[in-house]
């Protein structure tokens, strides 16, 4: 789907605020809430709006601890990368994961309570897998863009 630069602001206008009405977005970016609707519609009958969602605010959450995590496989075999991948999904504290190049196989964002909290999904998950070899964290000191 080839997007126009009205597409993009409106695109952007859903994504900080995906509950404003079709009206108000229509209004934002000068076009009927009727054409709005549709083009909507189309976005997301083509795939470029996946779904819709709630930002959380993960401290106010009790998740104060945020830390992105390098982990470094020492087996690639089928089984073993799918023992990592189905525990990697299965985790609450994992938000987020990626298969990247370099020095990481994987890059996990990972969110607990506190700094003990953490330790406990490294001794008796993250470690615990077999695939797993090392893994580097990195302390979210704060969060600048999400």
């Amino acid at each position: 789907m080839e997007l126009d630069e009205r597409d993009r602001r409106l695109l952007a206008l859903i994504e900080r605020d995906c509950r404003a009405s079709h009206a108000e977005l229509a209004a934002a970016v000068g076009m009927s809430t009727s054409a709005c609707w549709r083009r909507i519609r189309a976005f997301e009958e083509a795939g470029v709006i996946e779904r819709y969602g709630a930002v959380l605010n993960p401290e106010a959450m009790g998740q104060a601890f945020h830390a992105i995590v390098h982990v470094q496989l020492t087996r690639h075999d089928p089984g073993a990368l799918k023992g990592f991948l189905s525990g990697v999904a299965a985790r609450p504290e994992v938000r987020e994961c990626y298969a990247t190049t370099g020095q990481a196989d994987y890059h996990l964002r990972v969110r607990t309570t506190d700094i003990a909290a953490y330790n406990r999904f490294l001794e008796e998950f993250l470690f615990a897998l077999p695939a797993v070899r090392a893994a580097q964290t990195n302390v979210v000191l704060r969060d600048l863009k999400r």
